[in-house]
């Protein structure tokens, strides 16, 4: 299946950052990304979902966690100094970040937001993120992946 090359994959290349594509075949009525783990051939704690929330103080924020994974919003909120964390509506996820759901790449939003990745990453070799389009997975390694997106290791998940 060829992939037209997306802004984050773009934006990687250009800063000569290593990484690999899997791809894989989108089912409209399962977005999850148990499936799409499932489907690229790499365990669920190294599949990790982008999430985009809004904090009262903050103002937008991105978090990464794995796809098995429930976000704890009042740990977001502590981590991110903000009293009250929500996800934003994902009708607005595009408006904010030029990405739809199931599409949502850490790399290449339209501006850039404090970004969280959780703590259990760095147990990784490497992790699977979107690549800005359904139907494609960037494997990278966790360094790099924090390292280019200035995120904040932390534990945001629930038990």
């Amino acid at each position: 299946m060829k992939i037209p090359k997306t802004n984050a994959m773009r934006i990687l290349t250009q800063a000569k950052i290593v990484y690999e594509l899997q791809t894989y075949e989108v089912d409209e009525n399962d977005l999850s990304g148990t499936k799409v783990a499932a489907q690229i051939g790499m365990p669920v704690e190294q599949v990790y979902k982008t999430l985009v929330a809004h904090g009262e103080q903050t103002g937008y924020l991105v978090c990464l966690i794995p796809v098995d994974r429930e976000i704890d919003l009042k740990k977001l909120a502590q981590v991110s100094a903000n009293k009250r964390v929500e996800l934003i509506p994902t009708k607005d996820l595009l408006t904010v970040t030029g990405y739809v759901r199931g599409g949502c790449s850490p790399f290449g939003m339209k501006k850039k937001f404090p970004t969280y990745i959780e703590s259990a990453s760095s147990m990784q070799n490497q992790l699977a993120v979107s690549a800005g389009v359904r139907g494609c997975q960037i494997v990278i390694t966790p360094q790099a992946l924090i390292d280019f997106t200035q995120a904040s290791v932390v534990e945001v998940c629930g038990r």
